[in-house]
């Protein structure tokens, strides 16, 4: 009995992330296309169909399986009886993508009437979303039915759950690694990591560089200082110190003010 419990939040939950995707195509459409609705849109609506109607097929599929085919676990796939879930997220699907078509055909035409920023944040967006359809559901446009073969019926069977199982990882490659911004943030926060914590593989040559433009920052402050207030300027000389043995470049240097200008008093 556990199983099947566990089976039917499952299907559940696989049919709420594709309404949700029906959500978002129903907000962008009622946005964009039907703009005059849309200080009146009540989340709750949304709410009401991600979350609520899903439960309608996973419970009707849950009592016509086990009345009808009460195998174990409900993990057999022999049964048409699973299209009473399906059937509702590739309908879904279709809608869902004829859409975003509505939407993207508006916004072309927006755009080609008048060049607004917003309007090509709202087209940057339908793409994304036009892209992320098909992804997540091109295990049922790709196969929506299951051949009755022996052989192709178990190769349907691994491919559907290779997409399945694999669709966050697409999603994360696509969305994410192959994302322009993100590489440049990920450069961005490792070059920042290497240079705050002095990785141990950095060369020494580079660490160096970075010590001697140190140094030279720090005198032309103080040069500044020194000359604002009418004292002594000083600049730091490096010697090396006495038997530095492990390579840390200028760390091991002692440093010496040397008084190098007399600044005359003003008559």
């Amino acid at each position: 009995v556990s199983c099947k419990i566990l089976h039917f939040f499952h299907q559940y939950m696989m049919a709420c992330n594709y309404f949700w995707m029906l959500c978002e195509g129903i907000y962008l459409h009622t946005l964009i296309v039907v703009a005059v609705f849309t200080d009146k849109q009540r989340l709750r609506w949304y709410y009401l169909l991600g979350w609520g109607f899903p439960l309608v097929p996973t419970t009707i599929h849950a009592v016509t399986r086990a009345l009808y085919f009460n195998d174990n676990c409900w993990l057999s796939v022999e049964t048409h009886l699973l299209y009473i879930i399906h059937g509702p997220v590739m309908a879904a699907l279709v809608v869902n993508f004829f859409f975003l078509l509505n939407i993207v055909r508006v916004l072309v035409n927006k755009i080609r009437e008048n060049q607004h920023a917003e309007s090509h944040m709202y087209l940057k967006a339908v793409k994304a979303t036009l892209v992320l359809v098909p992804l997540l559901g091109i295990q049922f446009v790709v196969f929506p039915w299951r051949p009755s073969n022996k052989a192709l019926a178990k190769i349907y069977d691994y491919l559907m759950h290779s997409l399945i199982h694999f669709q966050g990882f697409f999603v994360s490659i696509i969305y994410c690694l192959c994302n322009n911004e993100v590489q440049t943030t990920l450069k961005r926060q490792w070059a920042q990591f290497k240079t705050q914590w002095g990785l141990p593989w950095m060369s020494g040559n580079s660490r160096h560089v970075s010590n001697a433009a140190a140094a030279a920052a720090a005198a032309a402050a103080v040069a500044a200082a020194a000359e604002a207030e009418n004292l002594p300027v000083y600049i730091c000389h490096q010697e090396p110190g006495n038997g530095p043995t492990n390579n840390l470049g200028n760390e091991g240097a002692e440093v010496i003010a040397l008084e190098i200008i007399e600044q005359e008093s003003s008559a």
